[in-house]
């Protein structure tokens, strides 16, 4: 506490002194906090370069007018024309609100992480104390020194936290094009199966219509009748279905691709992509993921981290409250004084072991998180792995053997029907089966390009749990080490 009498009956002072010492002070809390300052771009550098090294695709932040409208003007280019999965990926990543206003976490974090490397603004204290004719002006200034102290730990804590969120971010950013690569070859096989489903409801409807006309002049029964007309329901059945899943997978593109109004009149190609040549062999898939997958190195990171914040508590335990400051006395009716003061928070109740035990606690949980991350990575790989080559298998043998097989049946029924040997009725319903088979083929066809996504993913991994704050979010206050 500092007190300074009046000045018309006080001892001469030296005020050159006095303020080269504020000086001091001011200038080394103004070097300390010149430490800590914003990038340019909230280190969405990052996130850019991994979606063009990962995806080979475009991210851009809308933080501005100008930004809104590069991204606009991108969108309206790719949806002007039939929607490929790469550029529906793109939309996504460009169009998608969800994802930018994950991008603001980026700003966020960084003034978070700026305003802990830099120190709290000093306290000061003014008081007027008059005893008789004795007036005392009391003025002090005081610094959290314990904030000083730990300062560079807590900056080098709060920045592995940046790099933290950024890779959260950019794991998003991934799960996104992931989702919009699924979303997109559901709608496009959709959009095929209705029209297979149609078809197929037109020759039962074709079949039903000659069973009653035969029925009525006597040429059919009425159970034969009840046949043809049960395969027209189960047919009309079918496309109704048919139309409702094409509706929910063009409304979840339209969701993941962000766009509204006008946009929504986007159009998809008429059938999936071919099935490739081979299928990938990859016998060291899981050393892949090990060495590639997100969720991994961020639960390593974590660790890593979690380990340094248990070293900051250890190291605080003891201080809690730690201040320095200037101390100036005067007074009309004694000689001045001057000098400086501690205050140090006593640890006659609270030793600090409830926070290093605590500390302690959390390491271990994110020791044994990460080894649990490490061991479901390598199952999901392998899951989506055997996923993959059987979806492949699958479709292959649809498009080779099913395929070809029911269109040869097809054709030899026709012959037969053209030389008397069957009737209208059973060349109608092996016209059905064969549909149905081409309509098998693009489901499976589908369910290789899901597979096929899903093992992008896993190689690449799936949105880590953000981990506790532990001991350094309590340090970063400002009210002590480690609460």
């Amino acid at each position: 506490m500092n007190s300074l009498a009046n000045p018309g009956r006080v001892a001469p002072d030296r005020p050159s002194v006095r303020r080269s010492g504020l000086i001091v002070v001011v200038l080394v809390s103004a070097v300390l906090a010149g430490c800590a300052s914003f990038s340019p771009d909230a280190g969405f550098s990052s996130i850019e370069s991994a979606a063009k090294d990962k995806l080979g695709k475009d991210v851009r932040w809308a933080r501005s007018d100008a930004d809104v409208d590069t991204i606009d003007r991108r969108v309206r280019e790719l949806l002007a024309k039939p929607l490929s999965v790469e550029d529906a990926v793109q939309v996504a990543l460009l169009n998608n609100r969800g994802l930018q206003a994950r991008f603001q976490d980026l700003g966020i974090t960084e003034a978070e992480v700026v305003q802990a490397g830099r120190l709290p603004n000093p306290g000061f204290t003014f008081g007027r104390l008059r005893r008789g004719d004795e007036v005392e002006l009391e003025r002090g200034l005081h610094l959290n020194l314990a904030r000083l102290l730990t300062l560079p730990m807590v900056s080098q804590l709060e920045a592995r936290r940046f790099e933290q969120v950024k890779r959260e971010v950019t794991m998003d950013v991934l799960s996104l094009a992931a989702d919009a690569r699924k979303a997109y070859f559901q709608a496009v096989a959709a959009e095929e199966t209705v029209r297979y489903m149609r078809q197929v409801k037109q020759t039962a409807e074709a079949s039903a219509e000659l069973a009653r006309r035969m029925e009525q002049v006597g040429n059919f029964s009425k159970l034969a009748r009840a046949r043809e007309q049960a395969f027209y329901a189960d047919a009309a059945l079918g496309l109704a279905r048919a139309d409702q899943a094409q509706r929910a997978s063009r409304e979840r593109l339209a969701r993941l691709l962000g766009v509204w109004g006008d946009q929504l009149q986007f159009q998809l190609p008429e059938r999936l992509p071919d099935l490739p040549a081979e299928a990938r062999n990859q016998p060291d898939i899981e050393a892949v993921a090990m060495a590639q997958r997100l969720d991994v190195q961020a639960a390593k990171l974590g660790a890593e981290q979690t380990a340094k914040n248990l070293g900051l508590t250890r190291t605080t335990r003891f201080i809690n409250v730690l201040e320095l400051g200037l101390v100036r006395n005067t007074s009309n009716e004694a000689p001045r004084q001057t000098g400086w003061e501690i205050g140090l928070e006593l640890p006659l109740f609270d030793w600090g072991g409830a926070r290093v035990a605590r500390a302690e606690a959390i390491y271990m949980q994110a020791l044994h998180r990460a080894a649990q991350t490490a061991i479901n990575a390598r199952s999901e790989v392998r899951e989506a792995y055997g996923n993959y080559r059987s979806a492949y298998d699958i479709a292959r043998h649809q498009r080779d053997e099913i395929v070809p097989l029911k269109k040869r049946i097809s054709e030899e029924q026709g012959l037969r029907y053209n030389g008397m040997i069957i009737g209208v009725f059973e060349l109608l319903a092996d016209a059905r089966s064969q549909i149905t088979s081409v309509n098998a083929y693009i489901e499976s066809l589908r369910d290789f390009w899901l597979a096929q996504s899903d093992l992008d993913m896993a190689l690449i991994g799936k949105a880590a749990m953000a981990a506790p704050a532990g001991p350094a979010a309590a340090a970063a206050d400002g009210g002590g080490a480690g609460h």
